[in-house]
């Protein structure tokens, strides 16, 4: 067995590793040094969180059962792909893959922000009034099945490596959580880290209650997309601590906090001040 096959094998062992430490660490973080007071019954919100992680990871098995990584194997046999057509070396093609699906997931962030439809399913990630590492798991299963048909697509393209592949899921789950984690970094590190990582405090802009701040920091891993394409909130306007974590439109935690809720909250209101281009604060200015 080489060593991709190694990977492909152990693929979800190696993902459940990183998953339960990155978690226990971050979970344990802001256990004891919260950054922010939570406004939610902690114990509902983890409970209807963690059940949701739970349904789509069994959707996701259900429906995809080799997952990213059987889906880079394939397209590896096949020669599909760019990486493979032009047989780039694996020093070169893993980091460039990698890289590569990290834009594409931006990309894949800021289409389900502007168009209505999508924002229905993605607006279940946002209506969590409190932000901690639950939050970055925390999607409806529609919005998962999207992304694993976008990532196999990427895939494809790309013709990425198995390694690659497993490599950038075990990054996208770590720094989700992180970046999610309710927790404060030493302002020296956060400006040194905010270079090449979303931090905590760079991505709770982005949960804002504020139409300009939830359509900014739109990174997950990298910062570099939203320094380039300026999409980059370095601070809230109220601050950290005083900035309104959440949805206008979506405040009642029976709603919000509760399985039931989110699994229907995409069926729910209409799309009014949804995402990037509608806007009030882009409308142009009228004329006295």
């Amino acid at each position: 067995m080489d060593f991709e096959q190694f990977v492909l094998a152990n693929e979800p062992a190696i993902r459940l590793g990183f998953f339960l430490g990155v978690f226990a660490v971050i979970a344990s973080w802001e256990l004891l040094a919260p950054r922010r007071a939570l406004t939610v019954s902690k114990t509902l919100r983890w409970a209807s969180n963690l059940g949701l992680v739970v349904l789509n990871t069994v959707v996701l098995r259900l429906l995809f059962p080799l997952a990213g990584a059987g889906m880079a194997l394939f397209c590896a046999e096949q020669g599909w792909g760019l990486l493979n057509h032009f047989q780039v070396p694996m020093l070169i093609a893993i980091p460039l893959a990698v890289v590569a699906m990290d834009f594409v997931i931006w990309l894949q962030h800021v289409m389900v922000h502007a168009v209505p439809a999508l924002w229905r399913l993605h607006r279940v990630h946002h209506a969590d009034r409190d932000f901690d590492v639950t939050t970055g798991a925390r999607f409806h299963p529609f919005e998962i099945i999207l992304s694993m048909l976008i990532k196999f697509a990427t895939i494809v393209v790309l013709g990425a490596p198995v390694v690659a592949v497993v490599i950038f899921e075990v990054m996208l789950n770590a720094t989700a959580m992180f970046n999610h984690g309710n927790i404060r970094l030493p302002a020296a590190l956060d400006r040194v880290l905010r270079w090449v990582l979303v931090t905590p405090d760079m991505h709770r802009v982005h949960h804002s209650i504020e139409d300009d701040e939830t359509n900014s920091n739109f990174g997950f891993n990298l910062t570099w997309w939203d320094r380039l394409l300026g999409t980059y909130r370095e601070q809230p306007h109220a601050g950290q601590i005083g900035m309104t974590i959440g949805i206008r439109d979506h405040r009642n935690p029976q709603e919000v906090a509760r399985l039931d809720g989110m699994l229907l909250l995409p069926f729910r209101g209409e799309i009014k001040n949804y995402a990037i281009n509608r806007r009030s604060f882009m409308d142009p200015p009228r004329e006295e």
